[in-house]
């Protein structure tokens, strides 16, 4: 009977693991660890940045995971999504500290302005009723 080879013999198989492990981004060095928190510094999620690029949320994360930079037509929008410059997003330039509020709350505000009256109300009372639950947990605690 014949014994199962690999088709080089130079390169015998490597046994194969069931999963792969996460990679953890910090360690990561280049372009994906800078982008990954830059994405998080403009409170995106990979689904929501790629919603904004048109590409899908895999490929973001492949960006995120690699040390080589997102293709070259993608990176002024890339930029632009994430308010930084392609140098910025590159390393040619360190990153400007920035003071803008969450992003993520202002994509939300500017979704409920196009919102039609009556759904824009309730929402407002929601974050009404949401806010004076706060503040009378604080007066209560302190």
């Amino acid at each position: 009977m014949a014994q199962n080879r690999s088709y080089n013999p130079r390169h015998p198989w490597l046994p194969r693991t069931s999963a792969i492990p996460k990679q953890d981004v910090n360690k990561l060095a280049g372009v994906g660890a800078r982008l990954a928190a830059l994405r998080r510094a403009a409170g995106f999620t990979q689904i929501e940045l790629a919603g904004a690029l048109e590409v899908t949320q895999r490929m973001i994360s492949y960006y995120e995971g690699q040390a080589d930079p997102p293709p070259s037509a993608l990176l002024p929008k890339l930029a632009q999504t994430l308010g930084v410059s392609v140098d910025e997003l590159l390393g040619v330039k360190p990153i400007k500290p920035s003071r803008k509020p969450d992003s993520r709350m202002q994509r939300r505000l500017s979704q409920v302005e196009k919102l039609p009256p009556a759904a824009k109300r309730q929402v407002i009372q929601l974050i009404d009723a949401f806010i004076e639950r706060e503040t009378l947990k604080q007066q209560v605690s302190g």
